[in-house]
């Protein structure tokens, strides 16, 4: 009896101490999708991207709110050399520009309306940077590009920051992207320029923990990586429009 119960005990310890289940996804579509529902399905989350190409490098923090409806967000970045807000709410994206910056733009008021095809000066010169920046920050738009041209190549169960994850490695085919490139590339870019590697950690319920684009194959002669954390999935988040009043 005590040589069964030893047995026994050695057969239950070899089965909890088994290798890992494998990660979820070996397709990258069913892969988006999941991580699309479970972003939504949280409602908000705090985020810190790091862009770095080259030698320039802008970080920014901030927290969004996600909806079937689309992403909303605030942030703050160094992305022209000094602090500005960001906020996209609604699907309109404004800007605070910089106080000693105020008399350039002419509106005089602290907020300006920005869009990648506006006729006003401060659009012209930031408007195509800006809206690709706040689109980089909402993981949708990641994943979404993931869905349409995207390939796991590895997969893997990791530990990040402490936290279990599941951790991808895609391969994004521009020539499938259309006309969604990213880095502000024209459509004809696409032939030429091939293919560029994602890098994607999930938590246990499918939600983006970290986001690397690698964007070396694309921007030849410059290291180029885009770099998005995100956490305290389901906190509360304060994302707001400006005062009406306050906007340019």
């Amino acid at each position: 009896m005590r040589k069964a119960a030893v047995v026994l005990l050695f057969l239950l310890l070899s089965a909890c101490s088994g290798p890992p289940s494998p990660p979820a996804f070996t397709d990258a579509r069913a892969l988006a999708d999941a991580a699309t529902a479970a972003t939504t399905g949280s409602g908000s989350a705090k985020f810190a991207t790091d862009v770095a190409v080259g030698e320039v490098r802008s970080k920014g923090t901030g927290q969004a709110r996600f909806a079937t409806a689309g992403t909303s967000q605030v942030m703050t970045t160094d992305f022209i050399g000094e602090p500005m807000e960001l906020r996209l709410v609604a699907g309109k994206l404004y800007a605070k520009v910089p106080e000693g910056s105020r008399d350039e733009v002419g509106t005089g008021k602290p907020w300006v309306l920005v869009a990648a095809d506006g006729g006003d000066p401060f659009s012209q010169v930031l408007g195509g940077s800006l809206t690709q920046l706040a689109a980089q920050n909402d993981p949708a738009h990641t994943l979404g590009e993931i869905r349409t041209a995207g390939t796991i190549v590895s997969s893997e169960r990791a530990q990040l920051d402490g936290v279990a994850a599941e951790h991808y490695r895609v391969e994004l085919d521009l020539a499938r992207l259309g006309t969604d490139l990213p880095a502000g590339l024209p459509p004809e870019s696409a032939g030429r320029l091939g293919k560029f590697p994602v890098e994607l950690w999930l938590d246990d319920a499918h939600r983006p923990l970290r986001i690397v684009l690698d964007l070396t194959p694309i921007l030849q002669g410059s290291d180029a990586r885009i770099t998005t954390r995100y956490s305290d999935w389901g906190s509360p988040v304060d994302v707001q429009p400006p005062p009406p009043g306050e906007v340019g």
